[in-house]
This record gives C-alpha cells, sequence and structure tokens, in this order.
C-alpha cells in the first residue's frame, strides 16, 4: 500500500491477499461443482447447494476481510469455516476423491500432509491479519 500512503501496511496486504485467495477457492466452487459435491459426506442432503453456497460464503468473507469494520468479525468467520471445511478434505483424501475431475483418482491420505499445514498456515494467517491488534 505504500503506493498510496508513504509506509507499508503488511496486514492489510496479507488481507488482499487472503481475499484473493478466497476468491480463486470460490470459482472452484462453480467450475467443479461436480467434484466438490463429491467431498461431502453422503449423509448430507443438497451438496451442490451447499456447494454454491460456500463458494458465495468465501467471496462474503473476501469482502469483509478487506473493510475494516468487518475484518475482525470475517477473520473469526474464516476461521471457523476453515476449521469446519477440514473434514470435508479429510472425507475426500480417504475416499481417493479428484474434486477437479469429478472422479475417485485423487491422492489420498498424503494429500493431507499438504493439505492440514495450508489450513493451519490460512488460520493463522487469518488471526495475524485480521484479529489480533498489534
Amino acid at each position: 500500500m505504500k503506493i498510496f500512503k508513504d509506509n507499508y501496511n503488511f496486514m492489510l496486504s496479507a488481507r488482499i491477499a487472503m481475499s484473493i485467495m478466497l476468491c480463486f477457492t470460490a470459482i472452484g466452487h462453480f467450475v467443479f461443482t461436480e467434484g466438490m459435491t463429491m467431498m461431502i459426506p453422503k449423509f448430507i442432503p443438497f451438496k451442490t447447494n451447499f456447494v454454491y453456497l460456500t463458494g458465495l460464503f468465501e467471496i462474503l468473507l473476501a469482502i469483509g476481510l478487506l473493510i475494516p469494520k468487518l475484518k475482525v468479525i470475517s477473520g473469526w468467520t474464516l476461521i471457523v469455516f476453515l476449521i469446519l471445511m477440514l473434514p470435508a478434505n479429510i472425507y475426500a483424501s480417504i475416499h481417493n476423491i479428484n474434486y477437479q475431475k469429478g472422479t475417485l483418482d485423487g491422492h489420498g491420505l498424503s494429500y493431507l500432509w499438504f493439505r492440514i499445514p495450508l489450513q493451519l498456515l490460512f488460520i493463522v494467517w487469518t488471526y495475524l491479519s485480521a484479529i489480533r491488534i498489534f
């Protein structure tokens, strides 16, 4: 943000980066809908609607992180959302779901060695950039 001011705002830059990431993952909900519905356990109804709804939710969270008055509530909501979505990733790994193709030839449990640390990084990133006040 040095372009507009004389100093860097690293927390705002971090929130912008997280918002961009959320928008890209939200696009995945609309492009890879079939595969993402496979990530949801069979006992949960309305899977397609749920995938679309979570995609829209990610876009709303991305916007909320950029609005100063909403950044804290958006940050906490995103952290809860990331924690709640982790079981879907575990389910997909156990069942070898390839959400991009909508097939059962995914990376399996080895995917979790990447996904769980990434999820933790996103949680810490969100906490430090949107919630914690320095």
